[in-house]
């Protein structure tokens, strides 16, 4: 190749370099995306942990969310009030306390309580349990089916599996709600930390049907809400449900309900 033809690719080159070079510095003025220093703040003072408890796709969403005013400062159920205060401080804003809340698991139907009905050796998921019969091996269709799959899905570490029914730990658990989300049967709930009493059963079958499943199965005789001089306790549908606005922990529906299936939270 001859020097003219070398200099001429070299000067194309440099021309469509320049010429590149060019069109993405225009373009990137643009179509520049302006970003909110105050979201950059916002997710610097989230904890991280991307749970989407918060209901948002993981920690930027919701820092998103909170810069746009589309969330609440305090809408970070691991941070709780310490977070929500500095965010509050970021974005100018007045927040209010929020109430620390945990999980419950609605169930103590543990292998020693609870009948089953046959033995199961499929896949240990509580999830695919609505496609075997009676919607798994326990002879309570409400209860827990003590395969774990909350506690897998609990970022935290919070929940484990003991004698075939889930517990948490109240100082582990940071209320994300993903162990609520998961449940298939829908037993676990957020409840205040300060709630006195709960009832320890989701099952909202007749009586006579659920003393044959679990010893210690809500029955709904209604004893809990006689006794209960606060008006807290109510039977709906055959289940006990207790207003903690209205509970005071005096411990009268816990100490008299025959099936202990109400406990202290």
């Amino acid at each position: 190749m001859s020097i003219t033809g070398i200099v001429t690719a070299a000067a194309v080159v440099g021309i469509v370099g320049i010429f590149v070079g060019i069109f993405l510095g225009v373009a990137g003025i643009r179509f520049k995306v302006e970003t909110d220093e105050r979201e950059a703040a916002v997710l610097a003072a989230l904890p991280g942990n991307n749970c989407g408890g918060c209901g948002y796709a993981g920690c930027s969403g919701l820092a998103a969310a909170i810069a746009k005013g589309e969330a609440p400062a305090n809408a970070c159920p691991v941070g709780g009030d310490p977070v929500g205060n500095k965010i509050a401080q970021i974005m100018g804003v007045a927040v209010e306390t929020s109430e620390k809340k945990t999980a419950f698991v609605h169930c103590q139907g543990d292998c020693d309580r609870a009948g089953s009905d046959y033995e199961y050796y499929g896949v240990k998921d509580c999830r695919i349990m609505e496609f075997v019969p009676n919607g798994g091996p326990k002879s309570c269709n409400s209860g827990c089916l003590g395969f774990g799959t909350c506690a897998r899905e609990c970022p935290f570490g919070a929940i484990a599996v003991v004698n075939g029914v889930a517990k948490v730990d109240k100082e582990k658990c940071m209320a994300c709600g993903k162990c609520v989300e998961v449940c298939p049967k829908h037993l676990i709930s957020l409840i205040p930390c300060g709630a006195k009493q709960a009832v320890a059963c989701s099952s909202t079958d007749k009586g006579p049907v659920t003393m044959k499943a679990c010893q210690t199965g809500c029955i709904g005789c209604g004893i809990c809400a006689r006794t209960c001089p606060q008006k807290a306790v109510e039977i709906v549908d055959f289940h006990a449900v207790i207003d903690p606005r209205k509970c005071v922990g005096c411990g009268a529906c816990e100490e008299k309900c025959p099936r202990k299936a109400i406990v202290r939270a």
